[in-house]
């Protein structure tokens, strides 16, 4: 039986897992397909391949910054330079403003924590029950045992599978996660300079541009476009019906709003997040009841950030060994 069960391979699951590890048993589920939770790398093949969800990071916290310093000389993180546009023109680019990204992509950093870690990937679990001091786990193919459970799911799916156990105020409060659509692009090379855009419309937030990322060398230009949330918000439950429309319009829109000239489109693919980010989340950094062995932590604790999850993680982890 494992010590410790945790669900999610994004930054606090992976996080958690690698503090965890020192002195116990872990096993990480996660219902993806690949580990990284939104900081998600959409591989086309080969080294080439797209940032599917988190674009970049920009430490805050003097712990974080340490952390990532760290990952650069170890080669999983590195600086991510360039011409970064504000199509805003009230708005001007912020020399000092660092943009961190993975080295081979931005889930470089859950596969470097993950190390030696076991995980189980596509593996969803549905429900959780707690008979004499050990968690029942089940899980869409199998049932596990554990005797301590950690949940790193947005807030929603964690409230969903464990509010009957949790014996605080955790999910009376109020937390709003925001969607977007993002939609991964190859078209013919450009004249494109810029590393991305920041635009000041109301359907389409964000660009990118992945090559200028330098992971590659590749006869095509890779995009990532993102919505904004409230575009996002708005049509995410409802696009898989309707994939070639919502991922022309984002196209026409960067198009329009770039002046870049796409003469011939080589792959699409859109994807819904639909807990993408949070706009309100809770003023509290984890939970842990020592007594029946349950621990969440996530962004939304302190959010928006990823950075935020990776905090929760260590205030979870020093709630776990405190004596």
């Amino acid at each position: 039986m494992i010590d410790y069960c945790i669900i999610g391979s994004g930054i606090s699951g992976a996080t958690i897992a690698n503090l965890l590890k020192k002195k116990s048993t872990v096993h990480v589920f996660d219902k993806a397909k690949g580990v990284g939770g939104r900081s998600s790398f959409k591989r086309y093949k080969n080294n080439i391949g797209f940032d599917h969800g988190l674009q970049y990071l920009s430490p805050k916290s003097i712990e974080f910054k340490k952390f990532t310093k760290k990952l650069i000389k170890q080669k999983v993180l590195k600086k991510w330079n360039g011409d970064h546009k504000f199509l805003n023109k009230n708005v001007k680019q912020d020399k000092k403003h660092i943009k961190l990204i993975g080295v081979k992509g931005n889930n470089e950093i859950s596969k470097h924590l993950l190390k030696k870690i076991n995980y189980t990937l596509d593996s969803e679990l549905i429900k959780i029950r707690r008979d004499k001091s050990i968690w029942n786990l089940t899980f869409e193919d199998k049932q596990i045992q554990s005797k301590k459970l950690i949940l790193t799911a947005p807030f929603l799916q964690s409230k969903k599978l464990s509010q009957k156990f949790v014996k605080t105020q955790l999910f009376k409060n109020k937390v709003k996660m925001n969607s977007n659509l993002t939609v991964l692009l190859m078209t013919n090379r450009t004249n494109n300079k810029a590393s991305s855009y920041f635009t000041n419309d109301e359907t389409l937030g964000w660009v990118s541009y992945e090559n200028s990322k330098k992971r590659f060398e590749y006869d095509k230009d890779l995009w990532v476009l993102q919505s904004t949330f409230k575009y996002g918000d708005k049509h995410t439950d409802n696009y898989r019906n309707k994939r070639k429309y919502y991922t022309n319009i984002l196209i026409n829109k960067f198009k329009k709003l770039t002046g870049i000239k796409i003469k011939k489109i080589y792959f699409t693919h859109i994807h819904g997040w639909k807990f993408s980010s949070n706009s309100k989340a809770i003023n509290v950094k984890s939970y842990w009841d020592k007594k029946c062995g349950l621990g969440i932590c996530a962004d939304w604790f302190g959010g928006p950030r990823l950075e935020n999850g990776w905090l929760s993680a260590n205030d979870l982890y020093a709630k776990i060994i405190k004596r």
